[in-house]
């Protein structure tokens, strides 16, 4: 790790609230801090319903490496405030020498790849104030962002109706951000990327076709699209797929794909498919679907790319169910040979652009007992849950999702018959479930980490993507729609909205006098 990616990967008052605490004999106290967002991504004209958790297995690879070395603490010592005076004292600097890594916080996290919702905890930080506050801006960095792509990735595999999708968008990509992105893609829906190392990384092959500069090139070189369709499927027999709409996709493309995938077939060699970038796609789909089908390559694949997210893919979509048939065809065959290739729109979560995932103090050790604490906003939104906790997730009579849960540590939520549960944010609203409409219950949160050791296997990607297929055919179908999802209950019990609403009071109290 350098500079910029190592334990200084944070924010300035991360470091000057740790001094201070310091200089409070505090440093040492042990803490509770909870990562949750508080709110789905807002994409404009649509808005997802849910999100996919990821990115923590890449944010514990940091944290076990992260550390104040000799460079760092020279880089601390050597700042200065307006008035020339250092910022950081040397006895706190010698504290970060000796005690300056994470290997003395414990972390419990919600595992990769499963449907999360909004004040849900996600992770759960605990231990001595300096290194829990520092972790705050890495962890909010590297969780917030994956789960944000895993989120989109995850509404563009519904909408493609669970065909093959490709992450096209290193090029687009926010600079090295864009390996987390595509590894967030993985974890909530793509199935392959055509970012090499990354892919390498992950244990899956690299994928991808050609650039338009390949005819162009073949072009101006005094030869044709024909010619240069030959030597990609001379090069790749196994793997050819051929980009289409260079010069003219029904009338020079495809019929010169077809003419390089009848000799190919001579030869033994199966070709893969076509891309078309550009057009109108859905009638392109259409009309490459008769001219494939009637040379025989009925089973060809047609790859879609530009500019492509889960609205463009349910529009074209819908476009070929409305059209084919009119033309003859079976329009489920057409949708079922389609591949996507999604790049901008997912690298960036185009529409919206972060996810709003917080990290607050929920409870401090002290005088021999954990004390809950919470911080009084004007937007109940800004009030976090307060105390050690725990998170329930209910199943219905169907096994589906329910509701998630939010309960104090002690609480057995399933101790009376019926079961009082409150908004965590609208102290108007409540509901009752009946436990005999409950047909199981599943606690959330894991332990990643104890004291600085891994107590956590971390599961491969075809793990996590079981996880991830499990938990959103639970999901009722309101809350998979695109556009305006019905909402999923997130709850507090009745133990925890009590507690909340009296710290609440007391504080405001306190404010008045």
């Amino acid at each position: 790790m350098d500079t910029t990616t190592g334990i200084l990967f944070t924010d300035q008052y991360q470091l000057t609230m740790a001094q201070l605490y310091f200089r409070l004999g505090w440093h040492e106290k042990e803490v509770q801090f909870e990562h949750y967002f508080r709110d789905y991504p807002d994409y404009g004209a649509h808005k997802a319903g849910f999100c996919v958790n990821a990115g923590l297995e890449w944010f514990y690879d940091w944290m076990k490496e992260a550390r104040f070395g000799e460079q760092e603490l020279a880089l601390l010592a050597s700042q200065r405030d307006i008035k020339g005076r250092r910022v950081f004292q040397d006895d706190f600097l010698d504290y970060l020498r000796k005690n300056g890594a994470f290997d003395s916080l414990s972390l419990q996290a919600i595992p990769e790849g499963r449907v999360v919702h909004p004040f849900v905890p996600l992770t759960v930080v605990r231990g001595p104030i300096i290194m829990a506050q520092i972790i705050e801006t890495a962890l909010l960095n590297k969780l917030n962002f994956q789960t944000l792509i895993a989120a989109k990735a995850a509404r563009i595999k519904m909408a493609a109706h669970g065909q093959l999708c490709l992450e096209f968008g290193l090029r687009r990509g926010h600079d090295l951000g864009a390996n987390a992105a595509a590894r967030g893609a993985l974890i909530g829906g793509a199935d392959f990327t055509s970012n090499v190392g990354l892919s390498h990384r992950m244990s899956l092959p690299p994928k991808g076709t050609h650039a338009h500069s390949l005819v162009q090139l073949f072009l101006a070189m005094g030869y044709n699209e024909l010619d240069a369709f030959r030597a990609f499927a001379d090069l790749y027999p196994d793997n050819c797929i051929l980009l289409v709409d260079t010069i003219n996709t029904l009338e020079s493309g495809i019929p010169n794909a077809i003419t390089v995938f009848e000799e190919m077939r001579k030869k033994g060699c199966k070709p893969l498919g076509i891309r078309i970038d550009s057009g109108d796609l859905a009638f392109l789909c259409i009309e490459a679907t008769k001219m494939l089908d009637k040379a025989g390559f009925e089973e060809t694949s047609i790859v879609l790319s530009n500019d492509l997210d889960e609205l463009t893919i349910w529009q074209i979509i819908s476009q070929i169910e409305d059209e084919a048939p009119k033309s003859g065809l079976d329009a489920d065959k057409i949708i079922k040979r389609l591949v996507y290739g999604v790049g901008t729109k997912l690298i960036t979560s185009w529409g919206a652009s972060a996810l709003g995932g917080v990290y607050k103090l929920t409870a401090v050790f002290d005088a021999g007992e954990w004390k809950p604490t919470i911080k009084a906003s004007e937007n109940m939104q800004k009030s976090p849950n307060p105390g050690i906790k725990q998170v329930w997730r209910i199943y219905d009579h169907r096994a589906k999702a329910s509701a998630d849960v939010i309960a104090h540590i002690d609480e057995d939520i399933l101790s009376h018959d019926r079961i009082r549960l409150f908004h965590p944010t609208d102290f108007s609203k409540y509901r009752t479930l009946n436990r005999q409409k409950i047909s199981s219950v599943e606690s959330l949160l894991r332990t990643i980490v104890k004291e600085g050791a891994l107590v956590y296997d971390f599961p491969s990607l075809n793990d996590i993507r079981k996880l991830r297929d499990a938990d959103i055919e639970k999901l009722d179908a309101g809350v998979l729609r695109l556009i305006n999802p019905h909402v999923y209950h997130v709850s507090l019990t009745e133990k925890l909205f009590n507690m909340k609403r009296l710290l609440l009071q007391r504080i405001q109290n306190n404010g008045a006098n």
